[in-house]
């Protein structure tokens, strides 16, 4: 199977990749190894982390489409009251954690008809689900791509000029002998303030396995999970209290904090300050990740708000799931850990009113799309990384380094994007990570390894370090790498030039830039300071 591209991984980077190559008028293979495309928005069931000017700017235009695409697919499609209908900037889910939480096949839904004109028109084939096995390279040029059907079958090989790596691990850059790193650097290596003496490749941040629950009469308990004595008594020594209770330590102050936790608590969706330069949002866990509120929605049409459960309990830091021979093994526990929070909570958990456990708790296996009943996929926070001709480090966009300075601007800037320097506790025992960060661009030297010429990264595996992919990891800006990446293969293309020389000559480099911004692509901040 041949293309102009091949975009391997359809998440929000893959999808990103694919559109911009598509709008230029290539042709594109895109696989994907889940049953929805959308990454961490849609099989990782994550609702968009954004920064607090997202309705405004600082994403891309395409970016925008999509979150426009959401609020019209509700309104052409659910039962809203006219309180919603009319509110322009609708939170169907009216969660504390982003502007717009929604349920995760809207997205769905919406990313199919925004590919839908390129599937008919034959210029976009999507693989799925496929996953890549091995790859065949000469020199520093990939040459094909083999994939593997998720149930077996026979083998796919891709070509292309250009290959981008979309997936959520940077998979293909150990099958294509890319370099790459994992992990904490040193901070010999990139003088970051945070960083620790000696590199820690295997020391990376814990993976999660999301669920939705609503709640709603009857006792609709799950299974004891076979591990649940395990993580019931599980109690990292930085956490103040076992795993599983309402204890863990506040992200930002690393102060131990009780978090509350309230089933369908009647508030005013409407009043839902939903902007984590005010308030993290997380105090009440229910409302935190709320991707439905009932009272958004016609009197009976939703028996109970949904939430989704990306809470610091299901946090799996026992071991990566990155170049280590168990991942599976780690996953599947991963796994386990989220069924025995959920367990935790339906029988155990300390009640608002004083009692104990919430047998009313349902498992939404029907919203995530999981056969288990959890989310499809594991939410990835951290991924193999492109050793690149630019990587971005701590002291680029820290505000406890550049204070009022903002972050670095970059000549090569191909898109900006702003999230706190947020890292979950990781595996090799390492507490939260979360300080304030600089609205920050996204440097082209980012998305060019040092040595391959036609493989491009289009995800989270970036010129980043395992500090600053606490900041870049996040939604918006995996939608806007991607889709520089795509938009970069496409220009190559056209001109019939590489990455590299693209990133060297400053009339290409204009001309590219140029051809970003036509297509509504934001290369700088306007004044805004960081949080």
């Amino acid at each position: 199977m041949s293309a102009d591209a091949l975009v391997v991984g359809g998440g929000l980077g893959g999808v990103a990749a694919a559109l911009a190559l598509l709008r230029a008028g290539r042709s594109v293979v895109l696989t994907e190894e889940y049953d929805w495309l959308g990454g961490q928005l849609t099989s990782q069931a994550v609702p968009p982390d954004e920064h607090t000017w997202v309705e405004r700017f600082g994403v891309t235009a395409s970016y925008r489409a999509l979150r426009d695409g959401i609020r019209r697919y509700y309104r052409d499609h659910y039962p809203l009251n006219e309180r919603a209908r009319a509110w322009a900037e609708l939170n169907p889910g009216a969660g504390h954690v982003s502007k717009l939480c929604h349920e995760p096949r809207v997205a769905v839904a919406v990313i199919e008809a925004m590919l839908a004109p390129y599937r008919g028109s034959g210029r976009l084939r999507v693989l799925q689900p496929y996953r890549p096995v091995g790859a065949e390279v000469d020199g520093d040029r990939v040459t094909a791509v083999r994939l593997a059907h998720r149930d077996g079958g026979a083998e796919v090989i891709a070509v292309a000029p250009y290959v981008l790596d979309a997936t959520e691990t940077g998979e293909l850059l150990p099958l294509t002998g890319t370099e790459y790193v994992t992990g904490f650097e040193a901070q010999d290596d990139t003088g970051e303030p945070s960083a620790p003496a000696t590199a820690q490749p295997m020391n990376m941040q814990a993976v999660s396995v999301c669920f939705a629950i609503d709640h709603v009469d009857g006792d609709h308990t799950v299974d004891r999970p076979a591990s649940y004595d395990f993580w019931r008594a599980y109690q990292p020594p930085f956490w103040g209290d076992r795993l599983l209770s309402w204890r863990c330590p506040s992200p930002r102050t690393l102060e131990i904090v009780e978090r509350s936790f309230t089933p369908n608590p009647g508030d005013d969706p409407r009043l839902v300050e939903a902007d984590q330069r005010v308030n993290p949002g997380d105090g009440n866990l229910w409302t935190f990740r709320r991707i439905a509120a009932r009272d958004n929605f016609v009197p009976g049409a939703y028996e109970s708000d949904i939430a989704l459960v990306n809470w610091p309990m299901i946090d799996y830091l026992e071991g990566p799931v990155i170049d280590v021979p168990d991942a599976d093994r780690h996953l599947a526990a991963a796994r386990e850990l989220s069924m025995s929070v959920l367990y935790w909570l339906q029988t155990e958990a300390p009640r608002h009113d004083g009692g104990t456990g919430y047998p009313g708790l349902r498992l939404r296996g029907d919203v995530t799309g999981g056969a288990d009943g959890l989310a499809q996929a594991p939410y990835i926070r951290e991924s193999r990384r492109v050793r690149a001709l630019t990587t971005v480090t701590e002291q680029d966009l820290s505000v406890a380094v550049r204070g009022d300075k903002g972050a670095v601007s970059y000549h090569d800037s191909v898109g900006v994007g702003m999230y706190r320097i947020d890292l979950h506790p990781s595996t090799g025992g390492d507490n939260y990570i979360d300080v304030a960060c600089s609205p920050f661009e996204i440097p082209l030297g980012a998305l060019i390894p040092q040595r391959m010429s036609n493989l491009l990264p289009a995800c989270k595996n970036i010129g980043t370090t395992h500090i600053t992919n606490g900041a870049y990891r996040l939604h918006p800006v995996e939608w806007n790498v991607g889709e520089a990446a795509g938009a970069l293969a496409a220009f190559c293309l056209d001109r019939a030039t590489t990455p590299h020389a693209v990133r060297a000559d400053g009339r290409l480099l204009a001309d590219y830039q140029h051809r970003l911004v036509r297509d509504g692509v934001e290369l700088r901040w306007p004044d805004v300071t960081g949080y």
